[in-house]
């Protein structure tokens, strides 16, 4: 019996890529191979040479559509088989190849806003809800909107074999977060993106939109960021690496910063948690530094680090080759 799978993959939207599916039926038995797309429709091709490829990198379990089905997540190409410009897969692909021998994992914290009628879920049709403060982690009717679409997505996630290691209500009303990994930068990076599809695929059943609008609300409210923990073998061994990693991520902060997310400005002020963008700084437990060293690393003196500049926009195959080839290439010299 034929099978249906979802050809996902990302466009050429500036300053912020949007995903893209379309549906292929398959015969019984054979695999997902390349396949084709309208390029001029997704910013991705003049409509005279609008022909690009779609390369299978990912396959996993269709939690919507159950039974056979599956998900695909591509990687875009030129018809000459050579990556498309949009394609920043294939440069992490190079890095984590590169460093490999440090085994590098990453942890990514997906935060993400959701919207209802043109404004966060819950909040009042006029005027502002509660100041922040009980919403995180927080419990009851009055104080957490939209927790069945984060159950719903949590079980398609688990269904599909993404590495989803936790969830929770974030600080602003309608704020929310979801973790992937720890797993290595490209396998977290695959995750991340059909996970994202899957957030929003799993809101339209609920008529909800989720956004990763890194400042969805101006004012005195959180931002959103992808908040991106990451380690070595050597840093989960001993805390010298660390502190090595640190010191290189404060040495190229402007490369950091200008690729972590259209909007980094916005979030990134010096309030709600965050280091001014145009600064760096870590420190042991500090949330308001770029970087932060959790407690329990500084104590047990081996773990890793989280970098808390990205914004919940940000593509995790530039910010994970980013973190992976500075911090390596630091361990290395």
């Amino acid at each position: 019996m034929s099978y249906r799978a979802e050809y996902i993959w990302i466009d050429g939207t500036e300053p912020t890529a949007l995903l893209r599916s379309k549906t292929k039926i398959i015969a019984d038995g054979e695999e997902p191979g390349i396949w084709g797309f309208d390029g001029s429709s997704t910013n991705q091709a003049p409509g005279n040479n609008s022909d690009c490829v779609l390369q299978p990198v990912y396959v996993c379990h269709d939690p919507v559509r159950g039974g056979d089905n599956v998900l695909v997540m591509n990687e875009v190409l030129l018809p000459d088989m050579s990556p498309h410009p949009s394609n920043t897969r294939r440069a992490c692909a190079e890095v984590a190849e590169k460093y490999a021998k440090h085994e590098p994992w990453f942890g990514i914290e997906q935060e993400y806003t959701f919207l209802s009628d043109g404004r966060p879920l819950g909040w009042p049709i006029s005027g502002y809800p509660g100041p922040q403060g009980p919403y995180y982690c927080g419990v009851g009717s009055d104080e957490i909107w939209g927790r069945e679409v984060v159950e719903a997505h949590t079980t398609a996630c688990l269904d599909a074999g993404i590495a989803i290691s936790g969830t929770n209500a974030e600080v602003m009303m309608g704020q929310w977060e979801f973790q992937v990994g720890p797993v290595g930068p490209l396998e977290v990076s695959d995750q991340l993106w059909v996970a994202r599809w899957l957030l929003y695929r799993v809101g339209e059943e609920f008529d909800i939109v989720a956004t990763l609008d890194p400042k969805p609300i101006a004012g005195d409210w959180n931002g959103a960021g992808a908040h991106t923990n990451f380690s070595t073998k050597s840093m989960r061994e001993s805390y010298e690496p660390i502190v090595k990693g640190a010191e290189a991520l404060g040495k190229n902060h402007d490369e950091h910063i200008t690729n972590y997310g259209a909007g980094v400005d916005l979030r990134l002020t010096g309030l709600h948690e965050t280091a001014p963008w145009t600064d760096y700084s870590y420190g042991v437990s500090d949330r308001g530094a770029s970087v932060r060293i959790p407690w329990q690393t500084a104590r047990d003196q081996k773990g890793y680090l989280e970098d808390r500049r990205p914004n919940a926009n940000m593509d995790p195959y530039v910010v994970t080759r980013l973190i992976t080839n500075t911090v390596c290439e630091a361990l290395d010299n």
